[in-house]
């Protein structure tokens, strides 16, 4: 049996079938031996399932060439309305590989411009969320009932005293929290529901050097955000709620935000 020092890499690989047979029973022997290592496995293959199953039947789709080239930098951004849903499987499959990309901006009601800030920052949120908010077991990271930990954690993490606004009174409860990558940098994602089991969840992070606001659908019939960009940070409200819903829920959750931010 090959013996060697494994890591993160080599579950990655395990995952994706590349990991030489030979050395199979060193690593399940190093997972068993390494809880922690077990249950980041366990959590990365739970995630791969869940992405599989949110976009069975669209994965297989080719990209059009257009989206590779902006993707890989090629060409410049471009607002297209609508889009079709091939287009979230593609954005989520490629935060997952690289936790980030280039993409489209389209602006309802006349509210922002194309610019890479609001446009990486929403479909980035959008993304996460059309991930994790179907997700039952493992969709968060910290949950709601290790608060002060999960505040305390993302806070440290991402660089900005985070406190979990209180959207009781919207109907929605704090389900929990998890980190997430978004671009070179780091993003909070906290999560809520309501008694119907509906989700809306805060994409927050602290990489920003731009002002703008504005409200982004990535699909006609998904999920849709709410933003703000301002010096210093981002966030992002995202749900599937009536428009005027949502933008009641966001004011009051960017308004404790504020306020957790400036205390």
């Amino acid at each position: 049996m090959i013996r060697r020092d494994f890591s993160e890499r080599d579950i990655h690989m395990a995952l994706d079938g590349e990991l030489p047979a030979d050395e199979r029973a060193a690593y399940d022997a190093w997972l068993d031996a390494n809880p922690e290592m077990k249950a980041r496995s366990a959590r990365f293959t739970a995630d791969r399932e869940a992405l599989r199953s949110a976009f069975a039947g669209v994965m297989d789709e080719p990209v059009p060439a257009r989206l590779r080239k902006v993707v890989l930098g090629e060409a410049p951004v471009k607002a297209v309305v609508p889009r079709s849903r091939w287009w979230l499987a593609a954005a989520a499959a490629v935060l997952l590989a690289t936790g980030g990309f280039g993409g489209y901006f389209a602006g309802i009601d006349g509210i922002g411009q194309e610019n890479p800030a609001e446009d990486q920052l929403a479909e980035q949120a959008i993304a996460a969320h059309v991930i994790y908010a179907a997700e039952k077991r493992h969709a968060v990271e910290v949950p709601a009932s290790d608060k002060d930990h999960l505040q305390t954690w993302l806070s440290n993490r991402v660089g900005l005293k985070l406190v979990a606004p209180d959207l009781s009174a919207n109907g929605f409860q704090l389900v929990g929290g998890r980190l997430l990558p978004a671009g070179d940098s780091k993003a909070a994602m906290l999560l809520y529901e309501d008694d119907k089991g509906e989700r809306i969840s805060l994409f927050v992070t602290a990489e920003s050097t731009e002002n703008a606001k504005g409200t982004y659908a990535s699909a006609q019939d998904g999920p849709q955000a709410v933003y703000w960009l301002d010096k210093g940070y981002g966030c992002a409200v995202v749900g599937s709620l009536p428009r005027e819903q949502l933008a009641v829920v966001a004011k009051s959750a960017y308004g404790q935000l504020l306020a957790g931010l400036a205390s």
